[in-house]
């Protein structure tokens, strides 16, 4: 059964965790479809060319804008990942938050760890408020239907501080949880640290997305953002 679409317009980001805008212009998901063309397709594939993603989220662009204003200072990509889930590449998630970042190189610094290599890419999980003042994009290729598992979420979670992996199922079930459905353009915006899962998709066509995390912070140096 669909999602209620007035209940999903009605989102709001400081409250809720989670609001949907309708917002990409079509050149800029023309670009988009370009790209996804480039990499091929995969599960999740790791960008880390800033440049790739200067017409989506420049310094200019109205992305850019947008996070700034939810966060309240000028803020900058830090990192992107395109999935493209299909009968080829399916996959699902059980409830969880988004805990880890990757950077220019590992450092040793008090708090960060562990670290890991994914893509030849390196990630380490920072202190929460690392996270927690995050912003994290998801703009569709494709329409997202009940059947190409749209991403799952509970509303308000990400005012709980870090959860514990063992109690996300539980603590999910106690909030509101919704599907995040999407028209072809439209772009969702979450706080990073929100429980979200996702099922495996049951249709036969793709469902294309370019997950962008956002920071208006520096990391302690010598850390650097990937992106920034």
């Amino acid at each position: 059964m669909a999602e209620d679409a007035g209940r999903l317009n009605s989102l709001c980001f400081a409250s809720d965790g989670a609001e949907l805008h309708r917002s990409l212009a079509a050149d800029q998901l023309a670009e988009l479809t370009r790209l996804f063309d480039d990499i091929g397709s995969d599960a999740g594939v790791r960008l880390s060319n800033a440049q790739a993603l200067e017409l989506i989220a420049g310094k200019d662009s109205l992305l850019i804008r947008q996070v700034s204003k939810l966060l309240g200072a000028p803020a900058h990509v830090v990192r992107a990942i395109a999935f493209d889930k299909s009968p080829g590449t399916n996959w699902a998630l059980g409830w969880h938050q988004d805990r880890t970042i990757c950077v220019k190189r590992p450092a040793q610094i008090d708090g960060f760890g562990p670290w890991t290599i994914k893509q030849g890419l390196h990630h380490v999980q920072p202190p929460f408020k690392v996270t927690e003042s995050m912003v994290t994009v998801r703009v569709h290729l494709d329409a997202v239907t009940m059947e190409n598992a749209p991403l799952k979420i509970a509303v308000q979670t990400h005012r709980l501080g870090q959860i514990a992996d063992a109690d996300a199922e539980r603590v999910a079930k106690e909030h509101e949880l919704l599907h995040c459905e999407a028209n072809a353009g439209d772009v969702w915006f979450y706080s990073t640290p929100i429980l979200h899962a996702s099922d495996r998709s049951i249709s036969k066509g793709r469902r294309r997305v370019l997950q962008l995390d956002f920071s208006a912070k520096r990391l302690p140096p010598p850390l650097e953002w990937l992106l920034a």
